[in-house]
């Protein structure tokens, strides 16, 4: 497949990795020189320094043939013409913009990005996908990260442990013996760094990060089991309303089950502009950095607090003064992804990271095959991929026992029909069948061989 990737910064370099190691022909554009030579010395990637949105440099970045178009530039304008003239000039098939500015998307406005308007084929808004993932986080309190999966019946868990955690030092294939109804699976862990998918022998020990795959129903009881407690979020008090911080407050605002929410923003425009949307929640202009400023809002009596202002040392230290204030869980978005390993000496319960659910959210678009969902793990250490099985797939037919999966990919869960399975050695997938699938990064291309993958089904 030949993608044009319209942007190199961090989200455009990310997506020309995935691809570039997948063997498809990507060519990277950009105005920036600098960036487009980090692109082409350390990817296998063409680069075109450039105005991505100008025919001639889309022309010598080969739009003639290419088969999709990602435009991840800073700008949302470009982003949308660079689609147009795609599609009006070099009729390239799959477009995709990132697009920030809210009002482009508002209901109102929702026609605009059609075919018949501009020719867009798919929206990421990077606001809206931190929103989601806030409210994950929020429904999952007990975890640092957290990905909903097969239509809402199974979830990913990224839980840390702790020394009371009751099955510390007992191997992997004990705990399915010791817990043979519980739908849930250890598919990854993250210890002194390094993430890995565990084998039946391995241990737990205190202070590793594991990823569970689990059956929704079962989200609690594997929580207890890794020494989790749950509790109800009744009481969140947002730092910052921007765009993330208005989406989250709205969709607390739009649950049945009363949400108490507030809200501080610095900047009093956006302040006032947030309040002029909000029915029940309480904006207050102020400083989140100031203890005076939390302690109004009630921080001691908070159940959670989410930072998500657009600086990540303001989220942290937010985060950090949140719960030495009182509070019992604190959410910091971090667009640095080199930042991440400071949240456990901090006591930072969770942490969001935008690129990393844009990035996610823009390869769920663009695999091959089957695919119904992709969440990226880490610094794109390893992905969750969720597919169909089609009869042509090479694992179509064949027990889970006996496919040769290579050593980085594991099954999180199959679901057939309605209903999701633990895997087990003897559980047959048939075609039809949405598979569950951890995967370390340099074993996505074997998983999408496995998972069949063919432009016919692009």
């Amino acid at each position: 497949m030949k993608v044009i990737i319209c942007g190199a910064g961090q989200v455009g370099w990310q997506i020309a990795r995935h691809l570039s190691g997948e063997r498809n022909d990507v060519t990277v554009v950009d105005m920036n020189a600098d960036l487009v030579r980090r692109a082409t010395e350390t990817l296998d990637v063409q680069g075109v320094v450039g105005f991505a949105s100008h025919p001639d440099v889309l022309e010598k970045a080969g739009a003639r043939d290419a088969d999709m178009i990602i435009a991840a530039t800073h700008s949302d304008e470009v982003n949308m013409v660079t689609c147009q003239v795609a599609h009006s000039i070099f009729n390239i098939t799959r477009k995709i913009a990132r697009i920030r500015a809210q009002n482009y998307l508002e209901t109102l406005y929702s026609d605009l990005t059609n075919n018949d308007r501009l020719a867009i084929d798919v929206v990421i808004s990077p606001e809206r996908e931190v929103a989601e993932a806030a409210l994950q986080r929020l429904a999952a309190p007990a975890t640092f990260d957290t990905e909903i999966f097969m239509g809402g019946r199974a979830q990913l868990l990224g839980i840390q442990l702790t020394e009371d955690c009751p099955v510390l030092n007992t191997p992997l294939r004990q705990l399915n013996e010791l817990f043979s109804t519980l739908r849930a699976i250890v598919v990854g862990i993250r210890r002194e760094g390094r993430l890995f998918a565990p084998e039946a022998g391995d241990q737990l020990y205190t202070d590793d990060q594991i990823y569970v795959f689990t059956h929704s129903e079962d989200v609690n009881r594997a929580l207890e089991i890794f020494g989790k407690k749950t509790k109800k979020q009744e009481r969140v008090l947002i730092i910052g309303g921007g765009n993330v911080g208005l989406a989250v407050a709205r969709a607390l605002e739009a649950r049945t089950d009363r949400v108490r929410a507030k809200i501080i923003e610095k900047h009093r425009p956006t302040a006032e502009y947030a309040a002029d949307r909000l029915e029940r929640t309480i904006v207050l202009h102020g400083d989140g950095m100031d203890i005076d400023k939390l302690m109004e809002a009630s921080v001691d009596r908070a159940d959670a607090v989410l930072a998500v202002t657009d600086d990540d040392k303001t989220n942290l230290l937010v985060a950090v003064r949140a719960k030495q204030a009182g509070c019992s869980m604190s959410i910091a978005l971090v667009n640095d992804p080199t930042l991440a390993p400071l949240m456990a000496p901090l006591d930072i319960d969770a942490y969001i990271n935008p690129r990393a659910t844009t990035v996610s959210s823009i390869l769920r678009h663009i695999r091959h095959g089957r695919v119904r969902g992709v969440y990226s793990i880490g610094d794109a250490e390893a992905e969750v991929i969720e597919a169909q099985v089609l009869s042509t797939s090479p694992i179509a037919g064949g027990l889970v026992r006996d496919i040769q999966f290579p050593e980085g990919v594991l099954v999180g869960a199959v679901m057939k029909g309605d209903k999701v399975l633990k895997p087990t050695g003897d559980l047959r997938i048939d075609p039809g069948d949405v598979i569950a699938l951890f995967a370390m990064t340099k074993d996505v291309p074997e998983v999408e061989r496995l998972l069949q993958v063919s432009i016919d089904f692009f």
